[in-house]
């Protein structure tokens, strides 16, 4: 039990953001500090941090509390821990009452597990060096890896003797249940009741949280045979999730932080290697393959990421695995590939710390750099299979959200390929239409999977009538008509936003006067037509997207700047202008090869006759807008009360009647 005064001289000595810094990267800004929040997923930070008062806020999820809070909430501590954890950051002494055999039996199961994992960890660590076989085993293998004791000890390393129920025996000679020992997969039980130690006979990698509690193992054997795995790790458990931890994170984050640059190697040892020559920004994903959590944790600290695999091909295939993921999360991915048969720890040893360092300096590439020249290995003079390696580079670069970053690497990829920027801007605005389409139908669909079933309705009771004692119940007055709805040119609004998206460049003649007044012939960019009658007749768009697309155009046509091209929309921050322009920039239909080559039948293209689809796009749009007002009017006829305002209103109608008239026998349809 920790008495109030003790507990008030922990607040104290708090800064919440040094404590909140530990686990999140955070900037200043003003009096406060700002960062991504740890609690939900995002990219723009919303998670504040305030000094002055003591507490965080993120205004994304909604999370807030203070420096105890935070421990809590983001580290499952319990209330006593966080303040324990507070106590040794600001070496603070805690006197305690002996806790009463009742308050052991409250201790939650969740308790257990990590008590029982720091056990082992300190177990193992003492073996290391206090036991023959200890010593003789499992200090002399990692002393052979170039381990110094420093190293060693800085990452818990241990070894587990290699008896089948060594360390279990040990556990419950000092408390520990059969169940904590196997939920934390220290120990195996059997059906039979038998038991052994998961890890008997390696050499121990403890994984920490990155408050550094210990939440897992991983061993591995020193045994030579073949059928024997290399690598043992610990079971998910309630404490464990491989898919959300990261090997070393807890010894590198700081450096990771300092040097705003992550390493990513494959293997725990190449971890320990790294940190040994100096690069201590270090990390490894914990015996799975990469997982967005894992990365979101390195974000936490830096948006850059160094990938470190073999040179072989294996190595190579990890390495183009990988990044898909780290781009999607909107990642700065570079690349190092180490040469044939060489991994991190290898060439350390073998070269040592100084000349590891230089290497990875030297030989580091960014991704898009890195695949492009390992698929144009293969590729020679083959033009087929020189497209698969640009339609595989498009796809690669639609996964990068930065708008800017995309634009580079349209530019290098251009350069290596020898192609036009142009032509893979367009490829990459389809691609990223594409993916968005499919991220659209997915997300209905799962929204379909998850709408809750609305209960069956009880069908209505008859209605009594009122007995002749019953005086007649009021009827309420009967409602106004309802206002129409104005949103009803969608498919016109789309169609003209289309046109200028697609051939807003593209010339078509128009009629026009010449300097002394008579009639001649014109030629004018799509964009121009299009904008000069929106822009005279004083029509908006119902959609705020589309509108602001058309605005996009009309700015450009009255300044005489160039005009938005697929590139502008691909490489643009605004995800709904982005997604919006890139769908219309694609037509979801083809004509088919066959009717030209086997019933000789020349299908033709819009450009056939784009200046026809104008204007008929246009006067669509005018007959829809006005079909608008002429609603809009209806219904404030059917609800205006004044006279003289109603005269008024219909002369208003007389006057939008005939021009949709006229409109209607522009485009050759009948009037009703």
């Amino acid at each position: 039990m920790i008495n109030k005064d003790t507990i008030d001289r922990i607040m104290d000595a708090t800064r919440i953001e040094e404590v909140i810094g530990e686990f999140v990267s955070l900037k200043k800004r003003g009096a406060n500090h700002i960062g991504c929040c740890p609690f939900h997923n995002e990219k723009t930070p919303s998670f504040y941090v305030s000094p002055s008062k003591g507490i965080f806020k993120c205004f994304g999820c909604g999370k807030s509390g203070n420096a105890v809070g935070f421990l809590m909430e983001h580290e499952h501590y319990s209330y006593p821990e966080a303040l324990h954890w507070l106590a040794d950051k600001y070496h603070i002494h805690i006197e305690e009452e002996q806790m009463t055999e009742e308050q052991k039996e409250r201790q939650t199961e969740r308790d257990g597990l990590f008590h029982v994992s720091e056990f082992a960890q300190k177990y193992f660590a003492d073996l290391l060096y206090n036991d023959e076989a200890g010593r003789a085993i499992g200090l002399s293998y990692f002393h052979h890896r170039g381990m110094s004791d420093e190293i060693i000890k800085s990452f818990g390393l241990g070894y587990c003797i290699d008896e089948w129920d060594n360390f279990t025996k040990h556990a419950r000679q000092n408390g520990y249940s059969d169940a904590v020992l196997e939920k934390t997969g220290l120990t195996i039980f059997k059906e039979d009741g038998k038991c052994f130690d998961r890890f008997k006979g390696r050499v121990m990698f403890p994984i920490y949280s990155i408050s550094g509690r210990v939440l897992g193992f991983s061993g591995r054997t020193l045994s030579k045979e073949k059928q024997v795995a290399k690598y043992v790790n610990s079971p998910d458990s309630d404490i464990y999730n491989k898919s959300h931890t990261l090997y070393g994170l807890y010894q590198a984050r700081n450096a990771i932080s300092r040097a705003d640059k992550c390493y990513l190697v494959e293997g725990n040892v190449d971890v320990v290697s790294m940190h040994q020559s100096g690069v201590c920004n270090t990390v490894a994903s914990c015996g799975t393959s990469l997982t967005i959590d894992q990365i979101r944790l390195i974000k936490r600290y830096t948006p850059n990421v160094t990938v470190l695999y073999d040179g072989d091909s294996a190595g190579i295939k990890a390495a183009l695995r990988a990044v898909g993921l780290l781009f999607e999360e909107g990642m700065h991915v570079r690349v190092v590939l180490f040469p044939d048969g060489e991994d991190p720890d290898s060439y350390a040893q073998k070269y040592g710390s100084t000349q590891l360092q230089e290497y990875l300096h030297d030989h580091e590439e960014n991704f898009v750099t890195f695949k492009t020249r390992v698929l144009l290995e293969d590729v020679q003079n083959d033009p087929i299979r020189k497209t698969e390696v640009l339609k595989e580079m498009v796809r690669t670069i639609a996964l990068v959200p930065d708008m800017i970053e995309r634009q580079e690497y349209v530019k290098q990829t251009a350069f290596r390929l020898n192609v036009s920027e142009n032509i893979l801007t367009q490829e990459l605005a389809k691609t990223m239409a594409s993916n968005a389409q499919k991220a659209w139908k997915e997300e209905q669909r799962r929204n379909a999977d998850n709408a809750p079933v609305p209960p069956a309705e009880a069908e209505p009771a008859p209605a009594e009538g009122p007995t002749p004692s019953e005086p007649p119940i009021p009827q309420p007055p009967a409602e106004p008509p309802a206002a129409p709805n104005y949103n009803t040119a969608e498919v016109q609004e789309q169609q003209l936003i289309r046109l200028l998206i697609n051939y807003g460049d593209k010339e078509v003649m128009q009629e026009g006067v010449d300097e002394a007044g008579n009639p001649c012939p014109i030629s004018l960019r799509v964009a121009e037509v299009i904008v000069d009658e929106i822009t005279d007749n004083e029509l908006s768009f119902n959609n705020p997207i589309l509108q602001q697309i058309f605005n996009l155009y009309r700015d450009a046509v009255s300044q005489g700047q160039p005009l938005p091209d697929a590139n502008f929309f691909a490489m643009s921050s605004d995800a709904p202008l982005r997604n919006t322009a890139l769908t219309l920039m694609l037509n979801p239909y083809s004509v088919s090869p066959l009717w030209m080559e086997r019933k000789n039948i020349a299908v033709p293209t819009p450009l056939t006759y784009l200046r026809r689809e104008v204007e008929e796009t246009i006067l669509s749009f005018k007959q829809k807008k006005l079909d608008q007002e002429l609603e809009k009017n209806a219904y404030q006829l059917r609800t205006c009360t004044d006279p003289d305002d109603t005269l008024i209103l219909m002369a208003q109608r007389q006057q939008l009647t005939q021009l949709r008239q006229a409109v209607c026998k522009q485009l050759n349809r009948v009037i009703v």
